[in-house]
């Protein structure tokens, strides 16, 4: 069983994407800004990728081995 409040390991993507919300981006030049951007959209196009190969891995698990059967609410 686990436990939400277990502690999480240093650099957990919760915790990089919350130090990343929280920067202070007023030092950044408009060239710095603009390179920032492109590096997030290209780090959420790999993401998304892998979001969508993870579930293309289950749904082909699923076929083969069936679907969980989801516990009574």
């Amino acid at each position: 069983m686990f436990d939400d409040d277990r502690p999480r390991p240093a650099g957990h993507p919760g915790e990089l994407a919350a130090r990343l919300a929280s920067e202070n981006l007023d030092p950044l030049s408009q060239d710095e800004l603009e390179e920032r951007i492109a590096l997030l959209e290209l780090e959420i196009v790999r993401t998304r990728t892998h979001m969508e190969r993870a579930d293309k891995h289950r749904r082909a698990a699923e076929a083969f081995f069936g679907s969980p059967e989801k516990p009574p609410a």
